[in-house]
């Protein structure tokens, strides 16, 4: 049981709540693997203590080298319970990226499962100096380190345009104002099971574990395999809550896991980190008929998600853009600004409260990032909303997915919801290479002619791609979105090949 526990509000907090009220209350799952909170709570506190017996100096950032182990999930609390920033790093990651990373973060200590075990040599001449933990090893920890709401409570990696990923340190009040804000609007209880889909890298994995723990609930680990069997899954673990981006409903649906009906036992099912099409949206509101569905959106540097949408079969659809769904009302915690707004309302949307971050881990990446507004600073998402009814917003593109072809601006949305229209076309991702546009199309194979001719019923010509081509799936990066500079490169080779 936990004596003494820091009175400040911090990320872990909701944890140790629980554990107070259910200490035998099942807190993770894995496979077959069945955690309570009382051993998640000694392996973090033993973890801490080989931390901080090794460490030379008081720990400020641990990172944690694994991935959907039992360690991996104790390591992220251990980093916390010293005290420090939890830095998670993914084992399959490549060497250079990692070394970059840990480089970039600082580190002082690092937590390592079996599987990040396997990275360790490659990453010698970046550990130097790192107190660096396989098993536990040294005193445990009496009790968790206290920490002040305006300390880092993790730190994560974005890709950034130079090349090189981009450090984002989130603090404990930046973690918690959001936390507040979800346990308000959904009510979690310690009955829900949660699904947990994203990589610890993921900001997302951030609600995954801290709500379910916070809330006493049981957090279950899904692997990237249970979308071909997805209603079974559910099913055999009781999930009551499911939170994933909306790639996982186009999986399941081509595994015929999707169908009406199949989902009964969710009660929640909340989507972000790409946007969500409305004809998706509805299918899987069909699945899981006692279900609320909810598209939520938002960067990593306002902290997993700024606003959200609760779909609704009747009204939602309207209020879509491209077919996709609305991002929804900004959270009330937070005031947002439309810039540069174009004749049609459309404006790049910047938003500022108590859970945008402060800067990133290399101050250079702040510049373009952030705009100065009635005194105030409000982060620039790069993504370009407009005004819908009801206070809504209207997903309408990346700001960086507005592309210039022959002098004519376009958006990349409009022309791949232009394609989802195709009769046969499931799902479709359009990319710009060296002044072309090249569409990659997922669903019944079509001739060019017949995709140029359907195309050009509703698109002007500049906007018409003039290659195609037919793929089994779309490629997912790490974070099980759509990899957009996989297909880029995939562009490139396409045209090269046609010259």
């Amino acid at each position: 049981m936990v004596t003494g526990r820091p009175p400040q509000p911090l990320l872990h907090e909701g944890f140790l709540r629980s554990l107070e009220r259910d200490a035998e209350a099942e807190a993770l799952r894995i496979g077959a693997q069945r955690i309570t909170y009382r051993w998640l709570h000694d392996r973090a506190l033993a973890l801490a203590g080989s931390l901080v017996s090794t460490a030379a100096l008081p720990l400020r950032r641990v990172g944690v080298l694994a991935a959907r182990s039992a360690d991996a999930y104790a390591g992220m609390l251990a980093a916390l319970y010293t005290g420090a920033a939890v830095v998670p790093l993914d084992p399959s990651f490549p060497a250079e990226r990692l070394r970059s990373m840990v480089s970039a973060a600082s580190l002082d200590g690092l937590v390592v499962d079996e599987r990040g075990r396997r990275s360790l040599a490659e990453l010698a001449g970046a550990l130097d100096g790192v107190s660096v933990v396989t098993e536990p090893a040294g005193p445990v920890l009496e009790k968790p380190v206290s920490s002040a709401p305006s300390d880092v409570a993790y730190v994560l990696f974005t890709s950034g345009s130079s090349g090189r990923p981009k450090g984002v340190p989130v603090r404990h009040a930046s973690a918690v104002a959001y936390l507040r804000h979800v346990q308000e609007r959904y009510a979690f209880t310690a009955d829900d099971v949660f699904s947990q889909t994203f990589d610890l890298t993921f900001d997302l994995a951030m609600f995954d574990l801290f709500v379910g723990w916070g809330s006493g609930g049981t957090v279950v680990s899904v692997p990237p395999h249970a979308a071909v069997s997805l209603p079974e899954f559910i099913a055999r673990h009781g999930i009551t809550v499911w939170f994933s981006t909306p790639s996982m409903i186009s999986l399941a649906r081509r595994a015929r896991g999707v169908e009406p009906g199949s989902l009964p036992s969710l009660r929640w099912s909340l989507f972000c980190g790409e946007p969500l099409l409305v004809r998706d949206a509805a299918r899987w509101q069909d699945a899981a008929p006692r279900s609320h569905v909810e598209n939520l959106y938002g960067p990593t540097e306002l902290t997993i998600s700024c606003s959200a949408h609760r779909f609704d079969p009747q009204t939602s659809p309207r209020l879509a853009v491209n077919g996709i769904v609305p991002v929804g009302t900004i959270h009330p915690n937070l005031r947002y600004l439309l810039l540069g707004p174009d004749d049609d309302g459309t404006g790049e949307l910047c938003v500022t409260g108590d859970q945008m971050f402060h800067g990133y881990l290399d101050p250079s990446d702040d510049v373009d990032r952030f705009v100065e507004h009635d005194g105030e600073r409000w982060y620039r998402t790069g993504d370009l909303v407009q005004h819908a009814e009801g206070g809504e917003l209207a997903y309408i593109g990346r700001r960086d997915h507005q592309v210039n072809i022959g002098g004519i601006r376009m958006e990349l949305a409009e022309i791949e919801s232009g394609l989802r229209r195709i009769p046969g076309v499931r799902d479709a991702v359009v990319v710009a290479t060296d002044g072309r546009l090249v569409a990659f199309c997922v669903g019944e194979e079509h001739p060019s002619s017949l995709l140029l001719t359907e195309l050009g019923a509703f698109l002007p010509r500049y906007m018409i791609p003039r290659h195609f081509e037919f793929l089994d799936d779309l490629p997912l990066n790490a974070n099980r979105k759509t990899d957009r500079l996989a297909l880029s490169a995939r562009a490139r080779r396409l045209l090269q090949a046609k010259t």
